[in-house]
This record gives structure tokens, sequence and C-alpha cells, in this order.
């Protein structure tokens, strides 16, 4: 394998206090630093903006990711891997992420979402508050792709601090607990992993 061989990833996300945004752009960092080329984005909000403003959280992190683009079908087009973040919503992947993906009807009628790598990262606001099962819901939408579920799973030895084989993780407490530094390493572990073994796969491809 060489490592010269190109690869495109896309950081994709939905953060509404800032506890996956954080996530996203240490993951986006790391995967450009492990030599691919990165494209960092956010889904559209639908929550009206009475709500955002009610939450001073929310409201400073939509101020404060304002610059980061807005996802559009072409970005998960033009990757070889997305790596996919959103908090957990009663255990589930919340409806700014999954409208996302709903959209991508027309790229996956083509095939062309087909033999990517995916991978993802949550949130919760309690332990045990649906983390597991949020990853394991959004990688259905891999398989229904014909993607390539990458996960961390427990591959380096800081695994076993943050638990979570499934992809990045953190428990906020209803923001009380910003992201530390067990799920920034737990971030940087995947985005690492993602790119590696991406490299390879492109890499192996075109050896046929």
């Amino acid at each position: 394998m060489s490592t010269s061989t190109p690869v495109k990833v896309a950081v994709i996300y939905y953060s509404a206090t800032g506890t996956i945004a954080t996530l996203a752009k240490e993951i986006a960092d790391t995967a450009e630093k492990a030599g691919a080329e990165v494209r960092l984005r956010r889904v559209r909000e639908l929550a009206p903006q009475s709500a955002i403003d009610s939450n001073p959280a929310w409201a400073a992190n939509a101020r404060e990711t304002s610059d980061i683009p807005e996802a559009a079908p072409d970005d998960i087009d033009w990757a070889d891997a997305a790596i996919l973040g959103t908090p957990t919503r009663y255990g589930n992947v919340t409806s700014q992420l999954k409208q996302y993906l709903d959209a991508l009807g027309p790229l996956w009628a083509e095939g062309r979402l087909a033999d990517k790598v995916y991978s993802g990262f949550t949130s919760s606001s309690t332990a045990h508050g649906g983390q597991e099962s949020t990853l394991l819901a959004l990688y259905n939408s891999a398989h229904h792709f014909g993607g390539i579920i990458v996960p961390p799973g427990y591959t380096d030895a800081s695994k076993f601090e943050d638990g979570n084989p499934y992809g990045t993780s953190h428990v906020d407490a209803q923001g009380q607990k910003p992201v530390d530094g067990t799920a920034l390493k737990a971030a940087r572990v995947q985005a690492e992993r993602v790119v590696l073994m991406t490299r390879a796969l492109k890499a192996g491809l075109a050896e046929q």
C-alpha cells in the first residue's frame, strides 16, 4: 500500500450545543494530518430560530460554526470516506442528519454511495443514553448504501478508556462536561483508522 494514495474524507455532522462540533473538528484536523483531503460540513438546521435562541449554548454554537459550509449531496459523492456525527435522540439519529441522509436517494439510485468507507460518532447527555444504538442506527444507512463500515473497535489501547468500539462518543452531562481528553483521543484514533483503511481499500482496488 502506498501512503501516496489520495484519500478524500467528508466529516458531516449535526450539533446543537457544540459537543459534536468539537469532535467533528478534531476528526477533520486529524484526518488532514494523516494526509487526507478533508471537507468539514454541518447539515442544515431544522429547528426554528426561537428554539435555538431559547438555549444559550445552542445559540452560541450556531454563531461559532456559521462559517462551516452546509453539507450538500455532492460532499458525500466526492468523498472516499464519510465520517458522520450526531447526538443521540431517544437512542436514534437526529432528524437533521437523517434528513440529509434521506436526501441522498438520487445518489443511492445511481450506486454512487457504494464502496465508500463510513464511520460514525455521537454524544449523549447521560451515561447509557443511547450512544451504541444511535451508532448502530446510523450504520443502517451505510448497509443500504453498500458501504464499508470502519469502526474504531478496540484497535488502540486508549479504546479501553473510552470503551466504545462502535465510534467516538462523549457524555456531556447536559452541558456540564465539555469534551475531554479521552473523547478527543478517541476521535483521533477513529480518524486515523478511517484514513488508513480507506487508503488501503483504494490502493487494493486500483491493483485489480
